[in-house]
């Protein structure tokens, strides 16, 4: 009892991208072989350990702390999205961001918070806005896919 007492103790949320950590900046954030100028915009901390799994992004994480969901009461002010527009605007050591990466979820609330944080940046010179792509799981099959996600996968293809 005694741990896990002692592990909510120590638990917080790293002051630049709103992660769990020991510590008051991340393990990510602290490390300055990352590249400043990317920013991965996720919902939650979980979704940050899920992009770190596949050791493709070299850059930072912001962490908004869901996506907007009207229905249920939760608008812009309930997320991190005022500091993601803070973060994009001010430089970082000398370095402009250059690209935000949006990886809410591709369900009804991740497309909405996706949208808006679109029409939130577009404005910001210099700055790329791109979205995960999303399509066919490796192993599926088309016939079990839903038109969605098949309509998204035709979308996004690419040249071989």
């Amino acid at each position: 009892m005694r741990a896990l007492q002692r592990i909510r103790d120590g638990v917080q949320f790293c002051i630049v991208c709103g992660t769990v950590s020991d510590k008051e900046l991340c393990r990510i954030c602290a490390d300055s072989r990352r590249d400043r100028s990317m920013i991965c915009v996720v919902e939650e901390p979980k979704d940050v350990q899920a992009v770190e799994r596949t050791r493709e992004f070299k850059g930072r994480y912001h962490v908004l702390g869901g996506a907007l969901d009207p229905l249920n009461g939760v608008g812009p002010d309930q997320l991190r999205i005022r500091e993601l527009l803070t973060r994009v605007g001010t430089q970082d050591d000398g370095v402009d961001v250059t690209e935000v990466i949006i990886a809410t979820d591709p369900n009804t609330e991740g497309e909405a918070t996706a949208t808006y944080l679109v029409r939130m940046m577009r404005d910001f010179p210099g700055l790329a806005i791109t979205r995960l792509a999303s399509g066919l799981p490796m192993g599926g099959d088309l016939e079990f896919a839903d038109e969605l996600t098949l309509g998204r996968a035709l979308t996004g293809r690419r040249r071989m």
